[in-house]
């Protein structure tokens, strides 16, 4: 008796019938064969190699890093690591992800004579340090008796010293290496929403919910001065002014947002003498302000929009009008050389006059900001429409933004471009951190792990890491150029509302009442 074969089952049916539907391709895999001739232009748009020919299947990041390096006649213990953007021929599209095979990502853009079309690379020089990944918890530190709700680093990475602000009424001083508290600031009488080192690092703001803006000494945890009032709400945003901007006889400037519903302004201080300087108004409720290099006040709104003013003649510049619900918060493409003045991480002592702080200062961000003339300070806003954008304020003509970033399914709670520039981090309420190219609003990674909302995130000094904190009682590093997690700090019992890192020391608080710190 023969063997009968048995019927095909439904699920044999059902992959037979998609295999005869579905285009088969025939086309034989092209391999990264042949060369290409290249031209490397500097940041600043300058050639620095006009045309040289490389072979495609050497066109690494790494390779080109070693071949502009030594066309620079640097020694190798010289050599600068560099990233690279690729100019798409014949079309306003810059690539600033560098791809596993440049020959692949030509043909996917559509050019198909890559072996005979020039192809213009940027390069941008990466920071010659290398900031080490936080793995374990150094220090547990108590002493706020309620949450603590913000959190920042002295400006100088020596000195380790941490400023946190709390729902008790406090600010607080810590050192870092240690794990110690050395100063207590008590003169708030409700919840202190904000603290800022001022760029030098000899003073300290903090902005609380009783409408008052107070200046401190970090040395002896004095007071300075009386506290400024006026704000009729309270104070959920404190910016100074940027060290290269001081005044020569009148101190440093500081701005103070005013958060309430009975407040809808945003006041610069003369600091020394505690005397408002101006007043600007918006509509609704500031949630956060910033003071760029320029001399441009910005300020986010709950009115939806965000407004910049220049700080000396007390105008309005401009209005950017796209969001269709409350801006929470805003970041600069220079707050990081901003925020440390001229402290660089590279020098191991501070300059030791007055001309040379304000020299380095300038061109620390300079070195952010300008291409060849033109400055560029990029603004970055965050929405509860679920939505970012990113600006170009001082040279806008049309005023529309760069780009408008979607992809978030809830609101974006807070964002941060990178040191360099070059890279834009946004997370929210969605429980996902997400990475875009800053200069474009390209998408880059979805930064998964995270199992309730993302509060905060902020870049490390080299760029290469992205820090995040979260309801979920974590925090975790994640590496920007893959988008993959490094490390998940776990040790907070709940929430974790504020985060800040500085060198390889990650500073966290949060709703347990407790300072961690983590190397």
């Amino acid at each position: 008796m023969a063997t009968v074969i048995p019927p095909p089952s439904k699920r044999q049916k059902r992959e037979n019938l998609e295999l005869s539907s579905t285009q088969q391709d025939v086309s034989e895999p092209t391999p990264d064969a042949g060369s290409f001739r290249a031209r490397i232009l500097d940041d600043a748009g300058e050639p620095i190699i006009d045309a040289v020919e490389i072979q495609f299947a050497d066109a690494s990041e790494k390779n080109l890093s070693t071949l502009v390096n030594t066309y620079l006649g640097r020694e190798q213990d010289d050599f600068l690591p560099y990233r690279f953007d690729i100019h798409l021929p014949g079309k306003d599209t810059i690539v600033g992800v560098f791809p596993s095979s440049l020959l692949s990502l030509l043909q996917q853009h559509g050019v198909t004579a890559a072996s005979e079309t020039i192809i213009t690379l940027s390069a941008r020089p990466q920071a010659v340090f290398k900031v080490r990944i936080a793995s374990r918890q150094l220090h547990k530190i108590r002493g706020h008796t309620q949450a603590i709700l913000v959190c920042q680093w002295h400006p100088d990475t020596k000195i380790k010293r941490l400023a946190t602000g709390s729902g008790d009424g406090t600010a607080r001083i810590w050192d870092g290496d240690s794990g110690t508290p050395t100063h207590t600031l008590k003169g708030h009488t409700s919840w202190v929403l904000d603290v800022r080192w001022s760029p030098d690092g000899t003073k300290l703001a903090t902005g609380s919910m009783d409408g008052t803006v107070r200046i401190w000494d970090p040395q002896t945890g004095a007071p300075i001065g009386k506290a400024m009032t006026g704000h009729r709400g309270w104070v959920c945003s404190v910016a100074w002014q940027p060290y290269h901007l001081w005044r020569d006889g009148e101190g440093p400037r500081l701005a103070s947002a005013g958060g309430g519903k009975d407040d809808n302004t945003v006041r610069t201080w003369l600091v020394n003498s505690g005397r408002v300087d101006h007043v600007f108004s918006c509509e609704s409720g500031v949630t956060c302000v910033k003071w760029g290099g320029t001399d441009f006040v910005y300020a986010a709104s709950k009115d939806k929009t965000i407004r910049a003013w220049d700080a000396k003649a007390g105008t309005i510049v401009r209005h950017m009008k796209l969001h269709s619900h409350k801006v929470n918060h805003i970041a600069l493409s220079t707050d990081y050389v901003l925020r440390t003045g001229f402290f660089d991480p590279r020098s191991q002592s501070p300059p030791a006059t007055e001309e040379e702080k304000v020299k380095i200062a300038r061109e620390r961000f300079e070195k952010v900001a300008k291409k060849g003339d033109k400055v560029t300070e990029l603004l970055a806003s965050a929405s509860e429409d679920f939505t970012a954008a990113v600006w170009d304020p001082i040279n806008m003509q049309d005023k529309k933004p760069i780009a408008r970033l979607q992809g978030h399914q809830k609101a974006v709670n807070h964002l941060a471009i990178s040191p360099d520039g070059t890279l834009l981090a946004t997370c929210g309420w969605d429980n996902h951190a997400k990475l875009w190219n800053a200069k474009d609003g390209k998408f880059l990674h979805t930064l998964r792990g995270h199992v309730g909302t993302v509060y905060q995130c902020y870049f490390s000094a080299d760029s290469r890491m992205l820090v995040t904190s979260s309801k979920d009682t974590t925090l975790k590093i994640w590496d920007v150029r893959s988008g993959k997690m490094l490390k998940d700090l776990t040790g907070h019992e709940d929430e974790v509302w504020a985060v800040d890192l500085v060198g390889a020391l990650v500073a966290s608080g949060g709703k347990d009442t407790t300072v961690r710190i983590w190397t």
